[in-house]
């Protein structure tokens, strides 16, 4: 993996602790994954020994590890960051060492992910201070992109829409959905990815499958055939785009519901600014559909947010209203599934701006029609 910016990273920490302030916690206590990625760039290893980054509302973060950990910590960005890096031995307990740099007293924010078992072992180590979840204020930092995360989500973002672009070549009668995948898998990797995270190749009645496996189905005359593909980039930000294709016998049934399905994203995304409702965008793409009386087909929220994980904040469904900021970046992807026949989707992913928004992905959403 590229390294994120030490700029970055810094503003990163000083936005945590001033949220941890202002939410009178003492620290935040933050252990393998995206959290921990996310504020000093460390891909640690979830293991049964703890690692627990210590972001307190005053004074210096610190670094707890395993000593056998010590060389990668110091080579991430805690390193590079100057954070003190305290080891423990495999006879050590590390509670302890986490409990003497801590409070003890007020509440701390624990690592939404940290395995229960360690979570429990601190509350142990420091009864007199109470635990609190650190994800819905750390979701909120993370929400919010940096310059440097836009260009990052930018460049990932049109990668994947490279790889769509090769899509049409791979989709053949008589192909497995499985076939294709392995295909589009090894371009993901050739299109400036670090990693897959998921591809769906959906034909067919497939399709009413949101989530559907890639499997054995084979590729018929008359299918329509959802792909969708992400994964991470070298910079560790997240692709995710989803584009519709169709042999060339599909039905007209289908092809006048995807423009509806079109119009129905157009819409949505156009309404994008700051301060607009996740609601809003919803009801943009829920309306145009039930106009059509494809509404009830609709059955999953519009949208995502994006960052270090494919799904982080915002969400845009119809129950949430919580007003969307400037410089956060969402997925819009409406969709039809009607099972028995076929389904549909179009995702793209889009940034809110100071004056709107703009679509991280450019690719056309027409449907692609391959040649049977």
């Amino acid at each position: 993996m590229e390294s994120v910016p030490i700029a970055d990273l810094k503003e990163r920490l000083r936005r945590a602790q001033e949220a941890a302030a202002k939410n009178n916690l003492a620290a935040f206590l933050l252990s393998p994954g995206p959290d921990l990625r996310y504020f000093v760039d460390y891909e640690a290893k979830a293991l049964e020994r703890i690692t627990c980054l210590m972001i307190p509302s005053k004074g210096d973060p610190v670094l707890v590890v395993p000593r056998l950990e010590k060389l990668p910590a110091q080579m991430s960005g805690a390193g590079l960051l100057g954070i003190e890096i305290l080891t423990y031995g495999e006879f050590d307990d590390p509670y302890q060492l986490i409990a003497k740099n801590i409070t003890n007293h007020g509440s701390i924010a624990v690592d939404d992910r940290m395995w229960a078992v360690k979570a429990h072992a601190i509350k142990y180590a420091t009864p007199n201070v109470t635990q609190v979840t650190a994800g819905k204020f750390v979701n909120a930092l993370r929400s919010v992109k940096s310059r440097f995360e836009i260009d990052a989500l930018r460049a990932v973002a049109q990668s994947i829409d490279s790889v769509h672009k090769l899509v049409p070549d791979l989709l053949k009668v008589g192909r497995t959905e499985l076939d294709v995948a392995r295909d589009i898998g090894a371009l993901i990797l050739k299109h400036d990815h670090a990693k897959v995270d998921f591809i769906i190749v959906a034909s067919g009645p497939n399709g009413a499958s949101p989530h559907h496996e890639p499997g054995s189905r084979k590729i018929q005359a008359d299918d329509a055939i959802v792909v969708d593909i992400g994964g991470t980039s070298h910079l560790g930000y997240c692709s995710d785009s989803t584009r519709m294709y169709a042999m060339s016998s599909v039905s007209s049934e289908f092809l006048e519901m995807y423009q509806v399905l079109q119009e129905a994203q157009d819409r949505a995304v156009k309404v994008i600014k700051p301060g607009v409702k996740p609601s809003e965008i919803d009801h943009e793409c829920r309306s145009t559909l039930a106009d059509a009386d494809l509404g009830h087909y609709f059955i999953h929220r519009t949208g995502h947010g994006i960052g270090v994980e494919t799904h982080e904040d915002p969400y845009i469904g119809s129950s949430l209203h919580e007003p969307i900021l400037e410089n956060q970046a969402f997925s819009v992807e409406p969709g039809f599934y009607i099972e028995g026949k076929f389904g549909a989707r179009i995702e793209d992913i889009v940034a809110c701006t100071s004056v709107g928004v703009e679509r991280l992905n450019t690719l056309s959403r027409d449907l692609v029609i391959v040649p049977a």
